[in-house]
Parts: C-alpha cells; sequence; structure tokens
C-alpha cells in the first residue's frame, strides 16, 4: 500500500468515526397525516370491506418501515506499535502502516485541528498524565511586528512546536527560569 492508499483509508477511518460520534440531524420529515375516521353515517364493515389486499400490503410495509433500524455498530479504532519506528491504525479491520515522517504529519494535522475545537486543554497539568521531556531543545526565535516574540522548539515526539509570547510575558517566562 502506497503512502496516498494509506492516508486515504486513514481519511475514510477518521470520516467513519467522525460519524460514529457525531448523531446524525434528525431528517426533516412531514408529520404523518391524521388517520382516517369514519364517518357514522357509514358502517365501519363497509370501510374495512373497501380496503384492497394491495392495501393491506401498504400498511404493513409502512409498520416494517416505521420500526426504528437496528443500532449500526460503532467502528473500532486499533492502535499497535509492531515495531521501533512504525504504528498500525486499524479501523473497522482495515490496517494502515504509519512510519515517522508520516506520524509526525498526522500528529501535525491532529494538533491544528485540536486548536480549534472546545473544550480547550485543562489549564493546570492533569493528574497522572504522561508526557515525553525533551532536554535542551533546539530552539528558533524571531521578533514580531507588534513586538510579540515567536519562539519555536523542537519536541522529539511532537515535532516543532510554536508558541507566542507578548513582552510581559517573555519577562514572566525570565523570571520563572531564573527563580531559584
Amino acid at each position: 500500500m502506497n503512502l496516498h492508499e494509506q492516508l486515504g483509508a486513514l481519511e475514510m477511518g477518521v470520516d467513519q468515526l467522525i460519524q460514529a460520534v457525531v448523531p446524525p440531524q434528525a431528517e426533516k420529515t412531514p408529520e404523518a397525516s391524521a388517520p382516517a375516521v369514519a364517518s357514522h353515517d357509514a358502517p365501519v364493515e363497509a370501510a374495512a370491506s373497501a380496503a384492497t389486499p394491495a392495501d393491506v400490503a401498504d400498511v404493513a410495509d409502512a409498520a416494517e418501515a416505521a420500526e426504528p433500524p437496528a443500532a449500526p455498530t460503532p467502528p473500532t479504532l486499533e492502535i499497535n506499535r509492531p515495531a521501533q519506528n512504525e504504528i498500525t491504525m486499524t479501523i473497522n479491520g482495515q490496517t494502515v502502516a504509519l512510519r515517522a515522517e508520516q506520524i509526525g504529519q498526522l500528529i501535525e494535522e491532529l494538533s491544528n485541528a485540536r486548536a480549534s475545537m472546545t473544550p480547550e486543554p485543562p489549564p493546570g497539568i492533569p493528574p497522572g498524565w504522561r508526557f515525553v521531556s525533551t532536554k535542551n531543545p533546539v530552539m528558533a526565535v524571531q521578533k514580531q511586528s507588534n513586538g510579540d516574540r515567536l519562539l519555536v522548539m523542537r519536541h522529539t515526539g511532537h515535532g516543532w512546536v510554536p508558541f507566542t509570547f507578548s513582552p510581559d510575558m517573555v519577562i514572566q517566562l525570565y523570571m520563572m527560569l531564573t527563580k531559584g
């Protein structure tokens, strides 16, 4: 399976996951018309005898259609690490193997998507949170036209992670890092 096929399978699996998580919008159907009421002038037997076998079949079909469909089985996602430099993702039985560069691309896409979602990540570090720390990361700094500073740090797992600091925040960061 080449890269495009793997990404296509991954996109299809993500779409399936989204469909499983996001409830489908209720279809707007016209309300069923009120059932016909036999008039007091005509006997009920006459109304019943006027129905043809096809009418009875239509009523039976409508009753079957009114029954709620069986709930579809939600897609399953399995993530495995068969080798040091490979992760496999299986969605509904379809497996895609991802190498380091593809994983980096997936992390970047997920990070960009997560940044626009609510709720935001918690303001404090959650208890039991697991992480990998990068000691002495490679960094780049750039001054912005409004006085802010762009700091980009290279994390071994997340890749290049950018942060923008206002001048006041730069001072706070300096004080936090030099506090003894």
